[in-house]
């Protein structure tokens, strides 16, 4: 008769364990400077206080929604922080799209 080993790894009731929340978000000091707001109005103001990303949704309205402005070039990627040519004018919805797209390409996910 062959005799079975108990298993080398126990189980865990998930029931049991409490999942732990998730860190705060820890906001980028340099956003919260005057020079970054400024640089914020200057590129919004070029912009015409408008969504000018290239793959806005036509369906969407550009004007008239929440705004960012994006740097084209992400601060983590080297892009320029106050360089007014490095920023864009994007809605929340093409700000996130964007964000989404460079997190992805930056941990190389396909």
């Amino acid at each position: 008769m062959v005799r079975l080993l108990p298993p080398r790894v126990a189980t865990v009731d998930s029931r049991r364990v409490a999942a732990l929340p998730p860190a705060p978000k820890q906001t980028d000091p340099h956003y919260l400077t005057p020079a970054h707001r400024e640089w914020r109005r200057q590129v919004l103001q070029r912009d015409g206080y408008q969504c000018r990303d290239p793959e806005h949704d036509p369906a969407r309205p550009r004007s008239g929604v929440r705004l960012f402005a994006d740097h084209i070039v992400e601060l983590k990627d080297g892009g320029a922080a106050l360089d007014v040519s490095n920023g864009l004018a994007r809605c929340a919805s093409c700000h996130a799209a964007k964000t989404h797209r460079e997190k992805r390409r930056r941990q190389a996910i396909p």
